[in-house]
């Protein structure tokens, strides 16, 4: 499975691609879109559509994945991180793709075993989970992702599994 895991802001939307093949987490690109903070915000989400309408072409995923927002930051803040990740989920509907968010803790949960780990504990995993010398950050949503889906895909195997040996 592929994730594309995006971290979504109007100035720099970070973005990973991670693939999961067998036990292996494969890092097939990452990078930023940049928007000029002196165009009107509706180009520069034109712009961010554009961008992650070719990474999804280009990749092939079969997830998006999003950080959820916190109810912590800024309005305004929350606002238009909020209209980026409308365009993101608009790209991913657009290309018949799954959208999924996951909170920070989720996150840190899921890299290092931890929902409190400092952001450098989960940075140092992504490292060494990727074997990379320095740590893009929207990697970690892809990450999480497949693991979470890994995790799950077993809890529903052994329900299933479960619930037979009870009918029997």
């Amino acid at each position: 499975m592929t994730a594309l895991g995006i971290n979504a802001s109007i100035a720099n939307t970070g973005y990973g691609i991670v693939t999961e093949e067998g036990s292996t987490l494969i890092k097939r690109d990452f990078g930023v879109i940049r928007t000029a903070p002196d165009i009107p915000i509706h180009l520069r989400l034109k712009k961010m559509y554009d961008a992650v309408i070719e990474v999804i072409h280009e990749y092939r995923p079969e997830v998006v994945v999003l950080k959820e927002l916190s109810p912590n930051r800024k309005f305004s803040n929350v606002l238009t991180v909020g209209q980026v990740q409308g365009v993101v989920m608009l790209a991913a509907a657009n290309a018949d793709l799954d959208v999924r968010s996951y909170t920070p803790s989720q996150v840190k949960q899921s890299i290092v075993g931890s929902s409190k780990s400092s952001g450098h504990q989960v940075q140092q995993m992504v490292k060494v989970l990727l074997g990379l010398k320095e740590t893009p950050k929207p990697d970690q949503l892809a990450i999480c992702h497949l693991r979470s889906y890994k995790m799950q895909n077993l809890y529903q195997r052994l329900a299933f599994e479960r619930s037979e040996r009870i009918r029997r």
